[in-house]
């Protein structure tokens, strides 16, 4: 990726609104989001140890839920660059975590699984050579509900008794499959409209 961005506040006017506020890391926003990313390796271990279970489920739904504590307390005590940068970096390892646990353990095709990888993985690199310019690209409301998607996948997979388990959840995951990749071609589009077209083309 060239990083050759000469005008990075037009690039987050088309696609996000920029963040004013300093990347300051030591916000109380940040410190959830720092909770969640350390619990992934927890979650992981609990969904290989035995799935469906009631455990995994509350384990799930409680990491899920706490993503909207730190957006609450972002918005009380005033957002960052940072934090718009870790939030979303925080859903992408609870996610993957616990898509490759359940992959592992057969209950989701990898194939599905690795394209939403390597998306988040295009879309990370994205916004770190936008944020060495010292404009941070908050997460669309197409990849928030993305990532709503890919928890309800999991939720389906790990919630005991549910009916069509299988074939439910992996329909889900593809439905998520499709909104990540649709998500991140109107990142690509959105920079491209703004002139910087060859700064996030991989």
């Amino acid at each position: 990726m060239s990083e050759d961005l000469a005008a990075p506040a037009a690039l987050c006017s088309a696609s996000a609104e920029v963040v004013p506020s300093p990347w300051r890391l030591r916000t109380a926003a940040n410190g959830v989001t720092a909770l969640r990313i350390a619990a992934t390796p927890v979650l992981v271990i609990v969904v290989l140890a035995k799935v469906p279970s009631w455990g995994a489920l509350a384990l799930w739904a409680a990491l899920a839920l706490s993503d909207g504590a730190d957006g609450w307390l972002a918005r009380r005590r005033g957002t960052s660059a940072s934090g718009a940068f870790l939030d979303p970096l925080a859903d992408k390892f609870l996610v993957l975590g616990a898509l490759c646990a359940l992959a592992d353990l057969g209950r989701f095709a990898w194939v599905p699984v690795a394209l939403l990888a390597a998306r988040e993985l295009l879309i990370t690199s994205f916004r770190v050579v936008v944020a060495r310019h010292g404009t941070s690209v908050p997460a669309r409301r197409s990849a928030k509900a993305k990532t709503v998607v890919e928890f309800a996948a999991v939720a389906w997979a790990l919630l005991p008794g549910a009916p069509g388990q299988g074939p439910v959840s992996r329909d889900v995951l593809w439905f998520a499959v499709a909104l990540a990749w649709a998500s991140a071609v109107q990142y690509l589009v959105d920079s491209r409209a703004a002139g910087h077209g060859p700064a996030v083309r991989a």
